[in-house]
């Protein structure tokens, strides 16, 4: 007991402490050994007892402790973490022999988590002090410099983030990260440069300084070993273009390395289509110019035979499908030139008719039977053997506010139906066409409990359906206009749409109130109801000047009602109830006619047909119409068609009797996979009076009910610039303020179209015709919502009744001092005796006398069905002010009276 005081602990006796006292954990240790060795009290007793004589066995001594013994281990320099939290992260314990390769390994444990700064150990005389600088806490992450990438496209692929440790490793992968997106935008000469500033309570904001530098393009493009094709037909197969003038706009003249990737598979692609089953890039190198700007890409290809198909045929395992009369059904025949693609459209189309039939999983694999010798390329078409499936539910995941049952009335499979693959195919675009959800959705298709059951999942992540819309724009038919709107289209999940909108601009108002559900009662019926005030204003031009003729206020509402009778077939029926009140400025249109002083239309000044169209009148409509819609998209179709059929019968009541047939068609093409849209569009229709007008040349519709034709609908006019259309001219006047005369003794008219007053009336049958191609731009130009096309416009407009035209004076007529209107008994065009009477003796029209003197002529012009053909290009732009559509246009065939605009926009309304 003696060498442990020279250790330094307290002597313990342990055989004599007391059974009950408790013992320090020291003292335990010490005891640990001496006691080693010594069996315990039960094992004492089932011991036989030692001989007596025999002397107790001396205890073995406790190894004495030296000045590199590990006593204590204490922190310094911790200001987050917890003591015993570092201590974990080391291999020192204490009681162990302190080594210099310890402590080594203990500085690279710390320095392994990247939570220190900095850390160092030292021993002193066996307490051994670690001591510690943490690494501060993010504070906030700063990018300056960058221009070309926005924030929001940076900030994503940083790692770091606010209240994180800050590391120096992760700083550098997050260099690395920003420098590859500039790499991927192709500017390789991007530099980012971290910083840190430091702040108080050991915290620091981390700033990424970016040098953007200047886009790297690719300034050539080489291809060595093409003999078949040239350089410049394999270069139009890339997506990578070369920098030249004519692809200033194009975003795919920048140096990609995947796009670099892609266009190898673009080239192999294109040769494997040609028959060239052999090809292959040998390499494709990518260099930098000598000034560090741009790159040269070269392609080593070769090229090998060209290969044609042999044997074609279809091995069929499904017991619906009959191998032989399958194969005379390829699109491939012996002796045509290999070609891949079709081979992978066949694979496609056979896969799809499995899929008719209820084969989910069928198995379609060609099999290919190469002979160099003779350049041929056999090709089996193998249908494996699959069981019929059967849907054995439908699971809808992700909808938080739209009820299950707006999703699964858009499957055209339910529980139990034979799977069908063209039946999935239609699920997917009704559903995407509700735009409740997130684009390109896809039923997800699952194995089910048996071999034969397949579960069809809707994984759905729901998007904002409310709209709450106020804008401003300018166009250049109604100048500034102003509209507010609300609207949801997914009201209380149920798939209903309810909006208010309200428009203003210089010549137009409106309000209106709209409800429309898609399944009235859950049944498959859609209605709706508007109930709507208009208040327009119309017009006619002199010159570029517009100038209101009538009003017309509109009160009313529709109804609507449909039913489908195919998948892409419905049947549509309306009532529509109008109250339209027509009034003319008397102010400007009035005269006193016949000198009573009561005011009236006088027809000189406003025109025969707008006198006919005032006053109040009811409208009740009823209607009818057919509609085809296959469209793979109802914002933005690409493929498809669609086709709309109706007619209306007014006369249930109300002042109007008519019949109106319409009828609209269109189709669209994606052109191949280079993103070109090509689409024709064709629409006509026809108004037939059921109600006579009395009166020569009062045409037996109304004005407000005929057609008109003009900007926006037929671009290269001007709104309403096609059909009938009264132009009303004033007579030259000489220095004395009467007109002048030409050779025959006829007054001289003022034709320049700037300085005529044009009044479009309208027609009873229309027809227009549109052909366009949308032209793709690189991903930039697309980010903006730019979309440019080149386009071709043909139409017309006609049938109305010719009106009866004047050729007197207008203005205001002079009167003498008794009130009394005034004439004049020679011609208009000369100046003959002042009298009272309207009339001569031989029942002859006198003339009227006008202050100034100034005789006005009324031409008829336009009412022609033949074609005006227009054509140009146009952009729309989805702008942060709203759609934006400019068109530069020009007239190819017009007709005499028609208005041209060879350059329209509009702003804030739809095109």
């Amino acid at each position: 007991m003696n060498r442990l005081s020279e250790t330094g602990l307290a002597p313990v006796n342990c055989i004599a402490a007391p059974a009950r006292a408790p013992l320090r954990l020291a003292s335990l240790l010490a005891c640990g050994s001496i006691l080693a060795g010594v069996p315990s009290l039960a094992e004492a007793q089932t011991q036989p007892a030692a001989p007596a004589a025999q002397p107790a066995a001396t205890p073995a001594p406790a190894p004495a402790r030296t000045a590199n013994t590990i006593r204590t281990i204490s922190v310094v320099g911790a200001e987050r973490l917890e003591a015993t939290t570092i201590l974990s992260y080391i291999r020192l314990r204490v009681g162990q022999e302190y080594t210099a390769a310890a402590a080594d390994e203990a500085i690279k444990d710390l320095g392994a988590t990247e939570l220190f700064a900095n850390s160092s150990i030292r021993n002193d005389g066996g307490n051994v002090v670690i001591t510690v600088t943490e690494n501060p806490v993010i504070n906030r992450i700063v990018l300056e410099g960058n221009k070309r990438l926005k924030n929001d496209k940076i900030v994503p692929e940083i790692k770091l983030a606010p209240r994180q440790i800050f590391t120096r490793s992760k700083v550098r992968a997050d260099v690395a990260r920003i420098i590859e997106l500039y790499k991927r935008q192709g500017r390789f000469a991007a530099k980012v440069e971290p910083k840190l500033v430091q702040l108080p309570q050991n915290r620091v904001d981390i700033v990424f300084e970016i040098t953007e530098g200047p886009k790297s393009k690719v300034r050539q493009i080489n291809i060595l070993g093409n003999e078949k094709f040239s350089d410049g037909q394999l270069r139009g197969e890339f997506v990578t273009k070369q920098s030249r003038l004519t692809t200033f706009f194009s975003s795919n003249t920048s140096y990609d390395p995947d796009r670099l990737a892609f266009d190898q598979q673009k080239l192999r692609q294109f040769y494997l289509t040609e028959g060239y089953a052999d090809f292959r890039v040998v390499s494709a190198v990518a260099e930098l110019t000598p000034d560090q700007r741009d790159f040269i890409i070269t392609y080593v290809v070769e090229e090998g035979e060209r290969y044609t198909f042999g044997e074609v045929k279809v091995d069929s395992q499904l017991r619906d499908f009959d191998s032989e009369v399958m194969s005379t059904q390829l699109p491939m025949k012996e002796g045509d030139f290999y070609n891949a693609k079709t081979v992978e459209d066949t694979v496609e189309q056979l896969t799809e008719l499995a899929g008719r039939f209820g084969y989910a999983f069928a198995d379609v694999q060609p099999r290919f039977k190469r002979d160099p010798e003779s350049r041929k390329m056999n090709v089996t078409f193998t249908l494996r053997e699959a069981p019929r499936v059967y849907v054995e539910r439908v699971d809808i995941n992700g909808n938080t506010l739209t009820q299950d049952k707006v999703i699964r009335r858009e499957f055209r499979l339910a529980e139990g139906d034979a799977f069908n693959s063209l039946a999935v195919q239609r699920t997917n675009a009704r559903v995407n066409s509700l735009a409740y959800f997130q684009e390109n959705f896809e039923v997800k298709q699952v194995e089910g409990s048996a071999p034969d059951r397949i579960i069809l999942e809707a994984n759905v992540e729901e998007k904002p359906t409310g709209e709450l819309q106020f804008s401003a724009g300018f166009s250049s038919i109604e100048q500034f206009i102003l509209a507010g709107s609300i609207r949801q289209r997914n009201f209380r999940g149920r798939g209903q749409t309810i909006g208010l909108s309200i428009n203003y601009s210089q010549f137009s108002r409106s309000a209106q109130v709209s409800f429309s559900d898609p399944y009235i009662f859950d049944r498959n019926i859609s209605g709706g109801i508007d109930i709507y005030r208009r208040d327009f204003n119309s017009f006619n031009f002199t010159g570029n000047d517009r100038n209101t003729t009538f009003q017309q206020a509109t009160t009313g509402f529709s109804m609507r009602a449909g039913v489908p009778l195919t998948e892409y077939m419905s049947l549509v029926g309306s009532y529509t109830l109008n109250y339209d009140d027509v009034s003319l400025d008397e102010t400007l249109f009035f005269s006193d006619l016949n000198g009573d002083g009561t005011t009236e239309c006088d027809p000189l000044r406003a025109g025969r047909f707008l006198c006919d169209s005032i006053g109040k009148r009811l409208s009740s409509i009823v209607g009818l119409s057919l509609n085809y819609n296959s469209l793979n998209s109802r914002i933005r179709p690409s493929r498809g068609r669609t086709v709309s059929l109706s007619g209306e019968f007014a006369g249930l009541g109300g002042d109007v009797r008519y019949v109106r047939f319409r009828g609209r068609a269109q189709q669209f093409w994606n052109v191949g996979n280079s993103g070109f849209i090509f689409s024709l569009m064709a629409e006509g229709g026809t108004i037939i009076p059921l109600k006579d007008r009395p009166g020569a040349g009062v045409d037996d519709v109304l004005l407000t009910d005929r057609f008109f034709l003009g900007e926006p609908q037929f671009r290269g006019f001007a709104i309403r610039g096609v059909g009938p259309r009264i132009l009303t001219q004033q007579s030259i006047l000489n220095g004395v303020g009467q007109p002048t005369l030409d050779a025959n003794g006829n007054p001289t008219y003022v034709t320049a179209r700037d300085q005529v007053r044009d009044d479009a009336i309208g027609g009873r049958n229309y027809y227009l015709g549109r052909a366009e191609l949308e032209i793709p731009l690189g991903s930039g130009a697309r980010e903006l919502g730019l979309r440019p096309s080149i386009w071709a416009d043909v139409g017309a407009l006609w049938g109305v009744e010719t009106p009866v035209l004047t050729v007197n004076p207008g203005g205001n007529q002079q009167r003498n001092t008794d009130g009394q209107l005034l004439y004049s008994t020679g011609l208009c065009a000369a100046a003959g005796a002042v009298t009272t009477s309207p009339t001569q003796a031989d029942g002859s029209a006198n003339c009227r006398l006008i202050v100034g003197g100034t005789n006005l002529r009324e031409l008829f012009l336009g009412n022609s069905p033949s074609p005006r053909v227009t054509a140009g290009i146009g952009v729309n732009w989805n702008s942060p002010f709203g759609p934006f559509r400019i068109d530069v246009s020009q007239t190819i065939r017009k007709v005499e009276g028609d208005d041209e605009r060879r350059f329209t926009f509009n702003v804030g309304t739809q095109f």
